[in-house]
């Protein structure tokens, strides 16, 4: 009787080596069933090594990809940092202190460890023997240099703000840092994870080689066209897996597409729900779907009319159809979101807090206690946030079914941020994903947050803000982040009806892709991690 109860895991190795030179499936099931492995087994085990060898990376090759937008003020100055094509660059170039992993947890990357018994002094370690790339040794000075630098209003830090909660430096010793904030702040290894807070040398004043301590060394940057990396030899991970890495920009979507299906590119970045159907039927290519905090939200204004009344704001929640949101306007790629920040992804999202349901009945009552049936109320929508104006026709439909009149006006993209957000009485935004709810509330929903979308106002709010931060209690902060949620939405007037899902299209050959709470392509950090298959 044939079994398999004298295969061993050699066995297994040899039919993943065998894999590796080529060998098709039909000589692996005859080589196992002439040993007497059943038919059955035998394609258990084909299947288990084909997993095997997916999941090793492969070294070598030449990983290009390309993202959706550059100009000639792209730059490796890690604290100008302001798009995704900076972010992916600096994360090949430099490294953080820590690394937000696939579930949102801080890991030590620079630093050996980060630790407070106050969440006022830290005391941060680095690991020894980590290099730059013109061969200086990293040192306390240069961690203390790279974090003054947000501080200094000439250095213009695009996280300015988020550094100016460090107010004093140390060097304890060669290796050891010691930081003081003004107040304490129990997040500050996941803060030292965003992209800006990269380490570069002390001193340093021209970002234009890319002197960093990260994988690949520069060998090529012209900003608004493209950069070149190779591998760091000396890199003190175990990584890259490809020999160098190319990156540039193609605007146009189906351009950027056709370079995929074309084998000029193993990534396009950041593709819309409704360019996906160029890929359908396509054999070789796959879909890399991250859903990471980023949404679109409708801010209603509740210091201006109709959004001071509180009733014409929870008829316009009940209105929206979210599911048909996710549907139609996203393609099904998103989550259901319950009209707060702090997405699924989080640690300390809050999944007991329901989203409104689509009731237009109680979306009627609403409005008609409002005294706004019968008015036409403008809402304004562009191109500039993502899928706005899909949802806002959505919107529409659904409110004219009541006799709910909404005048949808779709203004250029040109001039959205800076002429209706955050100013007309009701419009969308679009934010993107942030580390820890202390910096989304504070940015988007503190009394004073420079991002206040619907100019919600609580002192309440406020305290709960400052109490959380400075707790290390991890029970506690998580007690006190699901009453925040819960506070904002059922007060604010920020319509936040899905978690949007980021598309990233993707040939076959390319593995190790994972989605990560800082954006897609591996929260920009993916050239350190995949590998390319033959």
């Amino acid at each position: 009787m044939s079994n398999t109860t004298n295969w061993s895991s050699s066995d297994d190795a040899t039919i993943e080596n065998a894999i590796r030179r080529g060998a098709s499936r039909r000589d692996l099931l005859k080589l196992m069933l002439a040993n007497g492995v059943a038919m059955a087994a035998a394609s258990t085990v084909f299947g288990r090594a084909s997993e095997a060898v997916a999941a090793t990376p492969v070294k070598g090759g030449a990983l290009k990809a390309a993202a959706w937008s550059s100009s000639t003020a792209d730059t490796l100055d890690p604290a100008k940092a302001s798009l995704s094509t900076d972010y992916v660059r600096c994360c090949s170039f430099y490294n953080r202190l820590t690394f937000l992993n696939q579930t949102g947890v801080a890991q030590m990357e620079l630093a050996e460890s980060i630790e407070s018994s106050d969440a006022k002094t830290w005391t941060i370690k680095l690991k020894k023997g980590v290099t730059f790339h013109n061969g200086k040794s990293l040192g306390a000075d240069d961690v203390i240099f790279s974090l003054k630098r947000h501080l200094d209003k000439a250095t213009g830090s695009k996280v300015a703000a988020i550094a100016s909660q460090m107010t004093d430096f140390k060097a304890v010793d060669k290796t050891t840092v010691e930081v003081t904030l003004a107040s304490p702040n129990a997040d500050l290894p996941t803060i030292l994870s965003m992209h800006h807070f990269m380490i570069v040398a002390d001193g340093t004043t021209d970002f234009s080689s890319g002197n960093g301590t990260g994988a690949f060394t520069c060998k090529q940057f012209t900003p608004g066209e493209r950069s070149i990396g190779a591998r760091n030899t000396n890199y003190f991970k175990s990584g890259p897996n490809v020999d160098s890495f190319e990156f540039f920009a193609i605007p146009d979507e189906s351009a950027r597409i056709n370079a995929l299906l074309s084998g000029d590119i193993h990534l396009g970045a950041s593709i819309n729900p409704r360019s996906v159907r160029l890929l359908d039927g396509k054999d070789g290519f796959a879909l890399s779907t991250t859903t990471s905090g980023t949404y679109t939200d409708l801010n209603i204004r509740m210091d201006m009319t109709p959004g001071n009344s509180r009733d014409f704001v929870e008829g316009m929640k009940y209105i929206v159809n979210r599911e048909q949101i996710v549907k139609s306007a996203l393609r099904g790629f998103g989550v259901i979101g319950n009209d707060q920040p702090v997405s699924p992804v989080n640690v300390y999202h809050n999944a007991a807090l329901k989203p409104k349901s689509f009731d237009p009945d109680k979306a009627k009552f609403h409005f008609q206690k409002a005294g706004v049936l019968g008015q036409t109320v403008e809402v304004i929508t562009s191109d500039a946030p993502s899928s706005a104006v899909d949802m806002a026709m959505i919107v529409q439909a659904s409110a004219a079914q009541i006799g709910m009149k909404l005048d949808v006006k779709r203004v250029p993209s040109d001039g959205y941020w800076s002429n209706y957000w955050l100013k007309a009485p009701i419009h969308f935004g679009n934010i993107n994903p942030r580390p820890t709810p202390d910096i989304l509330f504070s940015l988007l929903y503190k009394s004073d947050a420079p991002w206040n979308e619907s100019r919600f106002v609580s002192e309440k709010f406020d305290k709960l803000l400052v109490e959380a931060r400075g707790s290390l209690d991890q029970a506690k902060r998580h007690e006190i982040y699901n009453e925040m949620q819960v506070m904002v939405s059922e007060q604010a007037a920020t319509i936040i009806p899905a978690y949007i899902s980021n598309v990233d299209a993707i040939t076959a050959k390319l593995k190790g892709l994972e989605p990560n709470p800082l954006g897609g392509m591996m929260g920009y950090a993916f050239a350190e991690y995949v590998w390319l298959t033959a």
